[in-house]
């Protein structure tokens, strides 16, 4: 073999290899664009995508569209109940007794063009109410969510920096935290709402406190243990010869690095902290059945034989959307997972 055919065989293209076009859009790629790219390509992460911004829409758009008010009542005067009796008369004889009731407010209507979803007992439209549920769900699922991340970046940030005393009075606080009982603190919490008449609009800022109060914690550790491990890399030692000031040590190379592990972080915490107040509406120590939720909705089915036998539709759509919201909010955590890091889904 020549040297010519060396060379034409060491210049050969292989059949299939990428061009020199595709290899250079592939090297183009910035991180964020991988990571993008690896999101979008999961399938059940779009179907969360979509889920949510339909959801988002409905919720807080939706009931300016149905002619509806969340506690408005359809005072149509429909008839009632008809009420059978019994009674014996002077003469020994048995009779029955009928009375036609008219009732003032359209309770329990059938699913109608006015009525998408029908009424409740107390002739409010189901629709309306679903959606401002969605509302109230949503809201405090991310204002929890945001300022618990807030206050464990914080004070995690702190701990792991510093450490000494001040890792072992935070990490001390956080064991504490970390010992009570969600559940029970959190219907303690519901109970003495009840017991001091709180409004509901004043009840939604106590439960997103005390919701924030015992979610913070996870955050904190989880920053904690990135900023250990990270402070002692190159780039901080560098830093730290620089003299740079610790605000910026900390805000500007530690937590950005931490970042993805807090974005997923957030994402599956949306969905906890929303079936959590689902779950204390529905014990009736979240949100109170006036103001429209998710929860509460179902626990009125629970609680009235009737209306979980014969009208599925004041409470079944409420589950339904208690379980997209939450698989949703999963199925988006586990794709950015997946796209920060790929070895994971290995």
């Amino acid at each position: 073999m020549n040297n010519s055919q060396i060379t034409d065989t060491q210049n050969a293209v292989p059949a299939g290899a990428p061009t020199e076009e595709v290899a250079f859009e592939a090297r183009s790629l910035t991180p964020g664009r991988m990571i993008l790219k690896r999101f979008f390509r999961s399938k059940l992460s779009m179907f969360g995508v979509v889920t949510l911004c339909v959801l988002f829409a409905v919720s807080f758009f939706g009931p300016f569209f149905t002619g509806w008010g969340e506690g408005e009542v359809d005072r149509s005067g429909k008839v009632g109940n008809v009420n059978t009796r019994t009674f014996v008369g002077e003469d020994g004889k048995t009779y029955n007794y009928y009375d036609v009731e008219m009732q003032e407010v359209n309770r329990y209507a059938p699913v109608s063009s006015e009525h998408l979803l029908g009424t409740d007992e107390e002739g409010r439209d189901v629709l309306t109410r679903l959606m401002c549920g969605g509302r109230v769900s949503l809201t405090i699922g991310f204002v929890v969510v945001l300022v618990e991340t807030l206050i464990g970046v914080l004070l995690g940030g702190l701990s792991g920096y510093f450490g000494g005393w001040v890792d072992n009075v935070i990490m001390r606080v956080v064991d504490v935290l970390t010992c009570l009982p969600s559940l029970p603190v959190l219907i303690i919490v519901g109970a003495l709402l009840d017991s001091w008449n709180v409004s509901a609009d004043l009840r939604i800022y106590y439960l997103m406190f005390a919701l924030t109060l015992i979610g913070w914690t996870g955050i904190a550790r989880l920053v904690r243990g990135q900023i250990l491990f990270l402070r002692e890399q190159e780039f901080m030692l560098a830093e730290e010869s620089l003299g740079m000031p610790v605000r910026r040590k900390i805000f500007r190379h530690l937590v950005p690095n931490v970042m993805p592990q807090l974005i997923v972080s957030m994402t599956l915490g949306l969905g906890g902290v929303i079936l959590m107040e689902s779950t204390l509406s529905f014990l009736g120590l979240g949100m109170p059945y006036e103001k429209a939720a998710w929860g509460s909705m179902i626990s009125s089915a629970t609680n009235t034989p009737l209306i979980m036998r014969d009208y599925p539709n004041l409470w079944v759509p409420a589950g339904i959307l208690i379980v997209l919201a939450v698989l949703s909010f999963n199925f988006i955590g586990d794709g950015l997972r997946d796209a920060f890091d790929p070895k994971m889904k290995r």
